[in-house]
């Protein structure tokens, strides 16, 4: 797992558009296996109108590269080898990295369909404050047999491509967009909590974690977000998950959400605090997991992979009212 922060550094893209993670480095589908291809149902999907296809029916699309400074043409399933690579270990079980290979299918079709880049010429980027991590040199066999394996195939709600939230660790149970993202809109019906075994083996900071800030800086932060007073920081009204919705502040009261963009979210890694203390001119804030907490856990699809479940059951497991549908190639 590479890409620690970048999630919610989209928080404000995401009200509006798709799922990449925050990650460092049922109403099910038909039961199918994504190494075959899923019939088309009557939710048929179609690809956006300004995909050209190349030779073998691939869309094509314009990346604006962060490294090069410049818009490439590149086939859909090429860019993809690149995101995978860069949301996910390489060396990860094959069915965890066929599950994000799916879901980074599935938000880059999303985020074209809702406008696309904002780099000029530009569908999608690197630039992982509004799309996905890429990592070419991180690009191996394993990553390449995930893309080539589920070829075409992306998740789909109610006929269209779902929002396909993803962050490292769940710390034990999912959220809510609206808890998670502070996302204002209804809920998404794909999204929803759950309890999640994730792997022993993801590294204990990320697991469970302890953050202190200097009270100076949350002022400044509560400031930023409307005022406040850090010296009465508490932990406000919880959500559904446990995790934290509100913060008080004196008089004030400020989202959580909002408060971990502002202090950082490689350093405050979720809202999903056990506790919170104010002392000796410090916030010290304790908790556990890693990112926002929306859609599939990174860690819970490795423990999934690892027991030998398959991409298919790894996306039923963390998103409700979809299916994996084959939108080209196969």
């Amino acid at each position: 797992m590479k890409r620690i922060a970048a999630l919610l550094m989209m928080t404000a893209l995401l009200t509006g558009c798709a799922c990449a993670s925050e990650t460092p480095r049922s109403s099910a589908a038909p039961t199918v296996s994504p190494s075959a291809a899923p019939t088309p149902s009557a939710s048929a999907y179609s690809l956006p109108e300004e995909l050209a296809l190349d030779e073998a029916g691939v869309p094509l699309v314009e990346v604006y590269r962060t490294d090069l400074g410049a818009v490439e043409t590149m086939s859909l399933e090429s860019y993809l080898m690149g995101v995978v690579a860069g949301e996910m270990q390489n060396d990860w079980p094959q069915e965890a990295l066929k599950a994000q290979a799916i879901i980074a299918r599935t938000f880059a079709l999303r985020f074209i369909a809702d406008g696309g880049s904002k780099y000029e010429g530009a569908m999608l980027s690197t630039d992982v404050s509004e799309a996905q991590a890429y990592d070419l040199e991180s690009v191996n066999e394993r990553v390449r047999r995930a893309v080539q394996e589920t070829e075409g195939m992306i998740i789909l709600c109610q006929g269209q491509p779902i929002q396909a939230w993803f962050h490292a660790h769940a710390g034990g149970v999912t959220a809510t967009a609206q808890e998670g993202l502070d996302y204002q809109k209804a809920e998404p019906p794909s999204t929803r909590s759950i309890q999640v075994r994730e792997s022993d083996k993801a590294p204990e900071d990320v697991q469970h974690w302890m953050a202190q800030f200097p009270l100076g800086q949350v002022q400044q932060a509560l400031d930023a977000l409307g005022g406040g007073d850090a010296a009465q920081l508490a932990i406000g009204e919880r959500g559904p998950s446990g995790r934290v919705l509100t913060f008080t502040a004196g008089e004030g009261t400020v989202s959580a959400v909002a408060l971990r963009m502002q202090l950082g979210s490689t350093t405050m890694k979720s809202t999903l605090l056990s506790d919170l203390t104010v002392s000796d001119g410090i916030v010290t804030m304790t908790g556990s997991g890693y990112g926002h907490g929306v859609g599939m856990s990174q860690w819970g699809a490795y423990e999934m992979a690892a027991e030998g479940k398959t991409a298919q059951e790894i996306v039923d497991k963390f998103y409700q009212n979809v299916e994996i549908q084959r939108v080209y190639g196969g």
